[in-house]
């Protein structure tokens, strides 16, 4: 469970206080900094093209072993036991 709140004068006020009940033990770490929301105009960077199914998977293409010569026609049959395709 994730409850936030703020430190002031040395102790943590919590948002919602009644969230645990008195003598809960609890360990209060510093949160991150959250990034303000870009603003939309001429100083945002523009998106970067998506990557296409190739570039994705390039580090997986062509790496299967021992496969039947037809296994791209009838992957379904290999899997599923599917009728082979011809």
């Amino acid at each position: 469970m994730t409850v936030r709140g703020k430190v002031k004068n040395g102790k943590v006020l919590l948002d919602k206080p009644r969230a645990f009940p008195d003598g809960t033990e609890v360990l209060v770490r510093r949160a991150k900094k959250r990034k303000p929301p870009a603003r939309k105009g001429k100083s945002a960077k523009p998106k970067a093209a998506p990557r296409s199914l190739t570039e994705r998977l390039r580090s997986v293409i062509g790496k299967a072993k021992h496969l039947p010569p037809d296994a791209s026609v009838n992957h379904d049959y290999y899997l599923y036991g599917l009728p082979k395709q011809e």
